[in-house]
């Protein structure tokens, strides 16, 4: 298993490296890898290719790449929560209920002529994952079938983005002009301020989900187990609760709503390592999820270029048929 695990890190860290290079280099300007090295260097280059280059693709790569491991690592803390594979932070309706309150949040800054910052966008994304995680976890008190439970996600997703449009559609022409492309998931217009917050956030995360490798490893094996063990499961449970809520809240945050790489991630990482063990699918889901929504992004910019569709389209397209695969799997081992 090891060797499998070693394999597999080192297969996604060359990917990594595969796509960064590939999303520096294209788009609608060309860049040569000689401009690359230039700008990084901070070497005098091209004006243009050297804005391009740092203001452009660089803060792009790395919010791909951060909050795309965000959403995976969300993903699989909200899977081990509930004990279901077929769980994430877009199904549960919980980056819809943070979709809302930042479109609220930028509709009332915008309308005073005021540029939202970005603490005040993570603070409202994450008070509506919250609500709506509560909700979520109100309706798992009372209703016993995962299958009903995840239905009730969708159909909370689809109420948030229903009331989202509907603000959307009265807000100002110029609100709306900010809100659209948002609204549907991208990273435009990110910049290195923008990273640095999240980059920050998604760390403290991901540090805390290191120390919750034990306790996690013990839940997985059933509560009573984990009792047993020394394991605080009411703490746990809660920090399961907000660490998801953040991540998924920091994503929607920055680059909106990006569905299906919460729940599909750690099933590819399962698959190429063939374990479950916390210890190899946090960091590996954190660093599949990257690569994943780096491709994505990639294709999202580059395939109708100069015309850029949502990341969420890509996502869905590509990651879709893991989830129902994963869903006919389960079906088949539950007879």
């Amino acid at each position: 298993m090891r060797k499998r695990c070693t394999f597999a890190f080192a297969a996604v860290i060359l990917l990594l490296i595969v796509s960064v290079y590939t999303n520096l280099i294209t788009g609608t300007v060309v860049i040569y890898p000689a401009d690359i090295l230039s700008a990084i260097a901070g070497r005098t280059t091209g004006a243009m290719e050297a804005s391009v280059i740092m203001n452009i693709r660089v803060p792009r790569i790395i919010a791909a790449v951060i909050l795309g491991g965000a959403l995976a690592l969300s993903g699989y803390m909200l899977q081990t929560f509930f004990n279901n594979p077929i769980v994430g932070p877009f199904v549960l309706g919980i980056s819809s209920g943070a979709k809302f309150t930042v479109a609220l949040a930028l509709i009332f800054f915008l309308s005073g002529g005021r540029k939202p910052g970005t603490v005040s966008l993570v603070m409202a994304a994450f008070a509506g994952a919250l609500v709506s995680m509560m909700f979520v976890l109100a309706i798992s008190v009372r209703v016993k079938s995962m299958g009903i439970l995840v239905v009730c996600g969708i159909m909370v997703g689809y109420i948030c983005s229903a009331v989202t449009d509907l603000v959307v559609t009265f807000a100002d022409d110029s609100n709306i002009v900010n809100l659209h492309n948002w609204s549907l998931g991208s990273f435009s217009g990110i910049n290195m301020s923008d990273v640095a917050v999240m980059t920050f956030i998604v760390a403290i995360c991901l540090i805390v989900s290191v120390f919750l490798i034990k306790p996690m490893a013990a839940y997985r094996l059933g509560e009573e187990l984990a009792g047993t063990e020394g394991v605080n499961i009411i703490l746990l449970r809660v920090l399961l609760i907000l660490i998801s809520s953040l991540l998924s809240a920091t994503v929607t945050a920055f680059a909106g709503p990006i569905s299906f790489v919460g729940i599909a991630t750690p099933h590819l990482w399962k698959a190429m390592t063939k374990t479950s063990a916390p210890a190899v699918m946090i960091p590996g889901c954190f660093l599949l999820g990257g690569v994943v929504t780096l491709v994505c992004d990639g294709i999202a910019r580059g395939l109708f270029a100069p015309t850029e569709v949502s990341v969420s389209s890509v996502t869905a397209v590509l990651l879709v048929p893991v989830v129902i695969t994963v869903m006919i799997r389960r079906k088949r081992e539950n007879g």
